[in-house]
C-alpha cells in the first residue's frame, strides 16, 4: 500500500491559496509604551525591523492592509487609523507606513480592531486581522463583550493577538487571549525581536487545507448488501494518485476538496467498480461502489430415464438458500411451466422428485430463489410409459358393486374410476376405488343406466393409463302397501329391489323435492316387509324405493294420509303449582304426551309440563306455577303435531311468612308459614338481592311442618327469607331478616411448647360443629386449623398443639362456613 498524501497536499494548498486569497488587517500599537526598550532597543524599533523582514516573506498578491493606533495624538481614544487600505502588492506602502510610525498616545485595541473589520467589510467577506500590543486595553472597558457582538456579526472573522513584551501582565494577557478565543484566533507572546518575527510567522502563515473524512463502502446486488469479503481501494485526482491498494470496507479517508475516481476491486467476485465522486465542505460524505450479484452456480445428479408419475432420487450441489427448488419439464418449456413438480432444496440431500405422469423427454434443474426463479444447473431425463391394464364386467346393474382387477404402478392415492363415456374432467369418476385397496377391488356402479368407462387414473395429475367399457343396465324394484292410513301411524310395506347397502323405503308429499320426498323412512335391511312411519299432516304421499348412493327412486306406490281424532279433559282451573288430573282419547302413537302451556306460545313453549300418554288414558298432569290463561294439548311425538286442546286457567296461590326480623350469625330460628305444601316446596334464606341458585344459602322442606327450623348464615348481613315452589323455585312468599355478627372469646397462653396439651377457654355460640382449631400465621382453608377440639367437649376445651415451633393463632370457628368469630395469638416453642 503506498500514500502519495505529501505531495497533494502541497499542491491543493497552493490552489487554495491561489482561489481563496483572504483580506488580512495588521493592527500595529503605537501607544507611548512602544518606546519601551528590550535590550537597548526601543520596541517599536523591533516593530519596525520584524514587519518590515514580514513583508518580505508575503506573497505580493496577497490581500493585506495596515491599521495603526495611538501613533498621532496623546489622550486620544479614537486616535485610529487605517493607513494602507488591504489589498495586493501593499508590502511596500505597509513597510514605510509601520517606518514612519512615532508612538504618542492610549491603547485602544478594541476599537482599533473593530475599524480594522469594518475596513475588512466582515459582515460581507472572510476578514483576518493581526493585532501586535504591548499593553493593556485602556480604551473599551470589556474587550470581551466586543469580541463577542463581532465574531456574533461577523461572516468568517478571526482575530490572531501577538502580546509584544506584555511580561506577567496579568490584566494584559486575559485580554489579549480573550480577543482571540473569542474569535477564533491564535494568542502569542514575545519577549524579543526573534520570538516578535517568529510570532507574526505564525499567525501570518495560510492555514492548512482543512480535508473532509469520506466513507467508502462496497454493497453487492440490489438489495445493496454490503460484501463482507475483502475489497481494495484506489482513489485518484487529477493531481494524481492519493491512495493505493486500501483494505477494508467500509473504509474511510480525509481528502481535500476537488474531484476523485475511487476504483473498488473485489477478491470474492473478481469485479472492478469505477465511482466518481466530488469532496466539498458540507456535501455528501457516502461513496458506494455497487457490484453486480454474482450468478450462483449449482450441480445435480439424477437417473437419466426413470417410469412416467415415479419418484426419483436427484443428488444437488448449489447456493442452498431457504426457497431454492428443483424442479421437472418439459424440454422447452417456459415460464411457471418449466417445474411441473418440484422439491425444496431444503428438505434434504438428495431430495425426492416427483415424476410428470406422461411419458417424453424432460429437463430436471436446479432453480435459485432469486425472484425470478432463475435456472442454474439442469440434467436432461427420459421419462418411460406406464404398463397399466383393467379387468372387469362388460355389464351390471345400476347401483351395483363390482369386482374389478388391475395392474398398474399404484402410485401413492392411484385410483379405478367410472364415469360417463363422454365425460370430461372431474366427471370421469363419479365413484372410484383406491388402488390401494389392492387387486381386485370393489367399485361402486352409478344409478343410471347408460354406457360407462372404467379407468385407471394417476392421482398426481388425473392421467389415464387404462381403461375398460361398462354398460350399466337399468335395475328392478316395487312396493306394495296400503292406499290410505291415518296421520302419524305405522304401515307395513312389502317392496322388491336391489337391497343396496343403505338404500331406503322413505314417505314425503307429492310433488317433493330433494330431501323433503322422505319425512319419514325405514332402511331396506330391516326386511320386507318393514314397518314405516305415516306424517301426521294429512294429505296426499308417495312411499318410495331410494338407492342411497345418490337418491335414485326405482320405485313408488301412492298413499293418501287421512285425519286422526282424539279429545283432552281437563278442569277449566285449578291453583297454579297444582297437579291435575286429565282424561284423553286418541291414537297413543309411542311418545306422543299431553302437554300444558301458555295461550300463543310456540316451539318448544308450548308445553312447560307435561305427560306422556303411555301413563294412560287419565293421567296426571302438573301445573305451571305463573297464573295466567294455558292451553292443554295433545302432542303427536312424532312432528309435536297437535290434535286435541282444552283451555285452561292457573289461579293464583297465597303463601304467608313469620319469621324473626333479626338474627345472630349461624343461629337455627323458627319460622311459620302457610302455603300449598306442593312436593318438595321448601323455606330458603339468602342474601337480600342474589338470584338463582343464590337465592337460598340454607333451606328447610315445608313438609316438615308448617313451623320448622332454619339454620341462619354465619356472615353477618341483610338476608329474606323465601317460600319456594320447587317446581320451577318460583317465590310466593318472603320476609327479610338482618343478620348481625356472632361474636366470641378466647383464653389461651401466649407461649407453649410445640407438640403439648394446650387448654383453652372460650365464650360462643357452641352451635353444633363448632370447634376451636390452631393454625398458622397466614394459613388458609384447613389449614387454619392443624389440630382442633369441637365446642362442645367442655370449657374449657384440651388441644393438641403441632408439633412444628412457630408463629400460630388459636380461633374459634363457627361450623357452617368455618367463619372465625374469635383469635389469639399463639407462639410454639
Amino acid at each position: 500500500m503506498r500514500f502519495l498524501a505529501p505531495f497533494l497536499l502541497t499542491a491543493f494548498a497552493t490552489a487554495s491559496s491561489a482561489q481563496d486569497n483572504p483580506n488580512t488587517i495588521l493592527v500595529l500599537d503605537g501607544s507611548g509604551s512602544m518606546w519601551g526598550q528590550i535590550d537597548g532597543v526601543a520596541k517599536i524599533t523591533i516593530a519596525q525591523e520584524v514587519v518590515s523582514a514580514l513583508m518580505d516573506t508575503i506573497p505580493p498578491e496577497q490581500n493585506i492592509g495596515l491599521t495603526v493606533y495611538g501613533h498621532r495624538e496623546r489622550g486620544n481614544c479614537t486616535d485610529i487609523e487605517t493607513i494602507v487600505a488591504p489589498g495586493p502588492n501593499t508590502r511596500d506602502a505597509i513597510r514605510d507606513a509601520v517606518n514612519g510610525i512615532k508612538p504618542l498616545g492610549k491603547t485602544p485595541m478594541t476599537d482599533s480592531i473593530i475599524a480594522a473589520a469594518e475596513a475588512l467589510r466582515y459582515t460581507e467577506d472572510s476578514a483576518t486581522v493581526i493585532l501586535v500590543s504591548d499593553g493593556v486595553e485602556t480604551c473599551n472597558p470589556d474587550p470581551c463583550a466586543a469580541m463577542r457582538l463581532l465574531e456574533e456579526a461577523a461572516i468568517d472573522f478571526t482575530a490572531h493577538v501577538v502580546g509584544f513584551d506584555v511580561g506577567s501582565d496579568a490584566v494584559a494577557l486575559a485580554q489579549m487571549q480573550c480577543i482571540a478565543e473569542e474569535t477564533g484566533g491564535q494568542f502569542l507572546t514575545a519577549d524579543n525581536a526573534e520570538e516578535l518575527g517568529a510570532a507574526l510567522q505564525t499567525v501570518a502563515a495560510e492555514p492548512d487545507p482543512v480535508g473532509v473524512t469520506m466513507t467508502f463502502t462496497a454493497v453487492v446486488g440490489e438489495d445493496a448488501a454490503l460484501v463482507t469479503s475483502p475489497v481494495l481501494w484506489d482513489i485518484n485526482s487529477d493531481a494524481g494518485m492519493f491512495a493505493e491498494d486500501l483494505d477494508g470496507n467500509p473504509l474511510t479517508a480525509d481528502l481535500l476538496e476537488g474531484a476523485y475516481v475511487a476504483t473498488a476491486y473485489s477478491l470474492e467476485y473478481e469485479q472492478t467498480v469505477n465511482v466518481d465522486f466530488i469532496v466539498i465542505d458540507g456535501g455528501a460524505t457516502e461513496v458506494t461502489a455497487v457490484f453486480e450479484e454474482p450468478i450462483p452456480t449449482a450441480r445435480l445428479v439424477a437417473p437419466s430415464s426413470a417410469p412416467a408419475g415415479s419418484n426419483v432420487q436427484v443428488g444437488w450441489d448449489g447456493p442452498g438458500h431457504e426457497s431454492d427448488f428443483v424442479g421437472i419439464g418439459a424440454v422447452g418449456a417456459e415460464g411457471g411451466n418449466q417445474w411441473q413438480n418440484y422439491t425444496y432444496v431444503r428438505d434434504g440431500n438428495p431430495i425426492t422428485l416427483l415424476m410428470p405422469a406422461t411419458a417424453g423427454d424432460y429437463v430436471i434443474q436446479y432453480f435459485s430463489n432469486d425472484g425470478a426463479r432463475t435456472a442454474i444447473a439442469q440434467t436432461p431425463i427420459t421419462l418411460l410409459p406406464v404398463e397399466a391394464s383393467i379387468t372387469a364386467p362388460a355389464e351390471a346393474p345400476a347401483g351395483a358393486e363390482i369386482s374389478v382387477a388391475w395392474t398398474g404402478p399404484d402410485y401413492d392415492s392411484d385410483f379405478i374410476g367410472i364415469g360417463k363415456a363422454d365425460a370430461e374432467g372431474g366427471n370421469q369418476w363419479e365413484n372410484y376405488t383406491r388402488t390401494s385397496d389392492g387387486s381386485p377391488l370393489m367399485l361402486l356402479v352409478p344409478t343410471e343406466p347408460g354406457d360407462y368407462l372404467i379407468q385407471y387414473f394417476v392421482n398426481q395429475d388425473r392421467t389415464i393409463y387404462a381403461t375398460a367399457p361398462i354398460k350399466v343396465v337399468d335395475v328392478k324394484a316395487s312396493i306394495t302397501a296400503p292406499t290410505e292410513a291415518q296421520s302419524g301411524s305405522e304401515v307395513e310395506v312389502t317392496w322388491t329391489g336391489p337391497g343396496y347397502e343403505n338404500d331406503f323405503i322413505g314417505i314425503g308429499k307429492v310433488g317433493a323435492n330433494g330431501g323433503n320426498q322422505w319425512e319419514n323412512y325405514t332402511r331396506t335391511n330391516e326386511g320386507s316387509p318393514l314397518t314405516l312411519t305415516v306424517p301426521t299432516e294429512p294429505g296426499d304421499y308417495l312411499i318410495q324405493y331410494f338407492i342411497n348412493q345418490d337418491r335414485e327412486i326405482i320405485a313408488t306406490a301412492a298413499l293418501t294420509v287421512t285425519d286422526v281424532a282424539a279429545s283432552v279433559t281437563a278442569p277449566a282451573s285449578a291453583p297454579a303449582g297444582s297437579d291435575i288430573t286429565v282424561s284423553w282419547t286418541g291414537p297413543d302413537y309411542e311418545n306422543d304426551f299431553i302437554g300444558i302451556g301458555k295461550v300463543g306460545a310456540t316451539g318448544g313453549n308450548q308445553w312447560k309440563n307435561y305427560t306422556r300418554t303411555s301413563d294412560g288414558a287419565t293421567l296426571t298432569l302438573t301445573v305451571p306455577t305463573e297464573p295466567g290463561d294455558y292451553l292443554i294439548q295433545y302432542f303427536v311425538n312424532q312432528d309435536r303435531t297437535i290434535i286435541a286442546s282444552t283451555p285452561f286457567i292457573a289461579e293464583p296461590v297465597k303463601a304467608t311468612i313469620t319469621a324473626p326480623d333479626t338474627a345472630v350469625a349461624g343461629q337455627t330460628i323458627s319460622v311459620t308459614w302457610e302455603g300449598p305444601d306442593y312436593e318438595s316446596d321448601f323455606i330458603g334464606i339468602g342474601e337480600a338481592g342474589a338470584t338463582g341458585g343464590s337465592q337460598w344459602v340454607n333451606y328447610t322442606r315445608t313438609n316438615e311442618g308448617e313451623t320448622l327450623a332454619l339454620r341462619v348464615p354465619s356472615l353477618p348481613g341483610d338476608y329474606v327469607i323465601k317460600y319456594f315452589v320447587n317446581q320451577d323455585r318460583s317465590v310466593l312468599a318472603q320476609h327479610p331478616i338482618t343478620v348481625s355478627e356472632a361474636t366470641g372469646r378466647l383464653i389461651a397462653p401466649a407461649t407453649a411448647p410445640a407438640g403439648t396439651d394446650l387448654i383453652v377457654g372460650w365464650d360462643g355460640p357452641d352451635y353444633e360443629g363448632d370447634f376451636i382449631g390452631v393454625g398458622k400465621v397466614g394459613a388458609e382453608g384447613g389449614g387454619r386449623w392443624e389440630r382442633y377440639e369441637r365446642t362442645n367437649t367442655g370449657n374449657p376445651v384440651t388441644v393438641r398443639l403441632p408439633d412444628e415451633p412457630g408463629d400460630y393463632e388459636v380461633t374459634y370457628f363457627i361450623d357452617q362456613g368455618r367463619v372465625p368469630i374469635a383469635t389469639v395469638p399463639l407462639t410454639l416453642e
